[in-house]
């Protein structure tokens, strides 16, 4: 095989200093070639330790569980008297379209690539990638305002503290900016995903938060002046109660944040322990406790999203929720300070903080499972991408420019994370549908389609609405497209295949040759007459001074998927019309040539001799098409790729034009 991956290092060399040593620290990690790394928490191999579905519920439980340290506070500012009302309509939303949206996810994305994998492969080659950009876009938009409003409202509940000094207070930004920096120097240093600490996180945050409820209801019940003071204020403000429920359904898109989650939760899904009859091709058991997970993850947190609306718009009042009032962004730990004491609501604070933290973690571990899983396959990242530690400085440095714009403001980053997070969940739905439409599911295809549309109003309604959120998107989706593309021309003149692979025929065909060198005439596949190859022959013979003693074989690259990057090359000996020829499908011509060449160098130990005819039409055009069809200036690109691939010239394979 030929090898195109970093030898092992060798035990005896020195130590590296210096700018080398800081270099292999940061890339330490990376596996060159290959595409297959995918950030902390990826499962490498059978052997993995995997989890019971309800721990692995805590583990994306930081991320949505947390939202409940800033969703009731956000729900009652966007939503007024009828939080309750909308929030049912959420919670509605949430059980009878997302969750079944993500059951079915789970089952057709069960290695952990969500529903973006799914579109990717529904909308193959450029219009699948390009999608695919978009779709990361949105995702990064997601993941990276809930790294920065989680560390923000982390901030506010430690500084609205009573216990706090008060020097802390205004000091929101760099507080934010500590956290962030804290969450980068954990993965700087090697996180791994704990699962355990992610359950006792988990199970205090709820039992806190179920204790703070219970006390609230009680002191709503006991105090029924309270409720009727909410109720009359929800009659009088909106003329009756029809209308009321008719306002809800209108504003329940302030409340999508109480969405978020889904997407995480397919994601560890690779974490979830199976039954012993489970395979990779039908992990029966993981695919049922990922969507046991999801079930019970949708439930408990119907639960709270309800009766937390209820309490917080019934005894807090109005205005503590506006900026600048003590239950900004903060209602439960209001509470928790109001009915329980300072004691309590202190301990409450340092919950809430540490879960709102991790769920950063849990943020910055799906950005660095998606990035690696797509942009390098693409050839639309550099090299480096596929190590851990430098994408944790560039996501780290991003969310501290968030952070400074939005002032570490809770209330200000709501939009573009709703909007993340509605975008997703829409292509979900929209995926789900297409694939019940393809395996010919009539019943389900209506009734996902009819979800779908739901999701697409909701997104309108919240751009519409909150119109910071599609241009926060807007930025990253450009950002992403730009140096992915700008990327991939840069990567162009590399080798693409990740191993390359002879047949049996294909290895007898160069088995008659013992001395060398081998002889190989660049074919177009679609010439396949016997003329075809009789001129390619003389031409080869008369114009690029073949040797006559030599026995030539013929290559042929198809070309199936000129968007592909990192591929297994697959190369088939085949006899046609007396003439022997390689044939070998591939995403570049040129690239995959390369390739086969330096296999074939590598495997016989012979040096190969490439013959090609220079291609017809202009300079600019042929590399365009070079770019984005895989085809165009052949021999020239040819000759570049070994260039680069091999510096050399002694051991480079021979390029003749003619």
């Amino acid at each position: 095989m030929t090898t195109l991956s970093r030898p092992p290092a060798d035990p005896s060399a020195l130590r590296p200093k210096g700018g080398e040593a800081l270099k292999n620290w940061l890339l330490f990690g990376l596996q060159d070639s290959k595409g297959l790394h995918q950030g902390p928490g990826a499962v490498g191999d059978a052997d993995t330790r995997k989890h019971a579905w309800w721990q692995v519920m805590c583990l994306t439980g930081v991320d949505y569980f947390s939202t409940l340290g800033y969703q009731p506070a956000i729900a009652a500012l966007a939503a007024g008297v009828i939080s309750p009302l909308a929030t049912l309509v959420l919670v509605a939303v949430t059980l009878l379209g997302a969750l079944p949206v993500y059951r079915r996810v789970a089952g057709e994305s069960h290695r952990g690539e969500g529903s973006i994998a799914m579109l990717e492969r529904l909308l193959p080659r450029w219009r699948g990638k390009l999608l695919v950009l978009v779709l990361l876009g949105f995702a990064a938009t997601d993941f990276m305002i809930t790294m920065t409003l989680s560390a923000a409202d982390a901030t506010a509940h430690l500084i609205e503290n009573p216990v706090v000094p008060g020097w802390l207070h205004g000091q929101n930004v760099l507080i934010t900016l500590f956290l962030l920096a804290l969450l980068g120097a954990v993965f700087l240093r090697g996180f791994r995903e704990a699962i355990g600490v992610a359950v006792v996180l988990v199970a205090l945050y709820l039992a806190l938060n179920a204790v703070v409820v219970a006390v609230t209801l009680v002191q709503v019940f006991t105090h029924p002046l309270a409720v009727n003071g909410w109720w009359n204020t929800l009659v009088t403000s909106h003329g009756n109660p029809l209308m009321a429920v008719a306002v809800a359904l209108v504003v329940f898109p302030k409340l999508a944040l109480g969405l978020s989650g889904f997407e995480t939760g397919v994601a560890v899904m690779p974490q979830v322990r199976g039954d012993a009859r489970d395979s990779e091709a039908n992990p029966a058991g993981r695919i049922r406790g990922t969507r046991r997970m999801l079930t019970t993850a949708a439930l408990i947190m119907s639960g709270f999203l309800l009766t937390t609306s209820f309490i917080t718009v019934v005894l807090i009042p109005e205005h503590e929720f506006q900026a600048g009032g003590e239950a900004n962004g903060r209602a439960m730990a209001y509470l928790a300070h109001e009915y329980l004491g300072t004691g309590f609501g202190s301990v409450y604070d340092i919950s809430t903080i540490a879960i709102l933290w991790f769920a950063g973690a849990s943020a910055m571990a799906g950005l660095l499972n998606l990035v690696p899983r797509y942009l390098p396959r693409y050839g639309m990242a550099p090299d480096w991408a596929k190590a851990v530690r430098p994408l944790v400085l560039v996501f780290t440095f991003v969310a501290f420019f968030i952070t400074v714009i939005f002032d570490a403001d809770v209330d200000a980053q709501g939009g573009a994370y709703a909007t993340g997070v509605l975008v997703l969940m829409t292509s979900a739905a929209v995926a789900v549908t297409l694939s019940a439409r393809r395996k010919q599911q009539p019943k389900r295809t209506v009734g996902f389609g009819a979800i779908a549309a739901v999701f697409i109003y909701t997104t309108i309604t919240n751009v519409i609405e909150r119109p910071e959120g599609i241009r926060i998107a807007a930025i990253f989706i450009l950002g992403i497209v730009v140096i992915s593309l700008l990327s991939r021309v840069r990567r162009s003149f590399e080798l693409h295949a990740t191993r390359v692979h002879l047949d049996e025929q294909a290895l007898e065909f160069m088995s008659t040759t013992w001395e060398g060198p081998i002889a190989l005439i660049a074919h177009e596949p679609l010439r396949v007459s016997a003329a075809a190859y009789r001129d390619k022959l003389a031409s080869a013979i008369e114009v690029s001074h073949l040797p006559l003693a030599h026995d030539p074989l013929f290559l042929e690259v198809i070309v199936d998927d000129s968007s592909d990057f990192e591929t297994e090359l697959h190369v088939r000996g085949v006899t046609r019309h007396g003439y022997k020829i390689l044939e070998v499908h591939g995403p570049v011509v040129p690239n995959t040539i390369a390739s086969v060449l330096l296999h074939i160098r590598d495997a016989t130990g012979l040096m190969p001799h490439i013959y090609f005819r220079w291609t017809e039409g202009n300079p600019l055009t042929n590399l365009f098409r070079f770019l984005v069809l895989g085809e165009g200036e052949i021999a020239p690109v040819t000759r570049e790729v070994l260039r680069e691939a091999v510096p050399d010239v002694t051991k480079r394979p021979w390029v003749h034009v003619g």
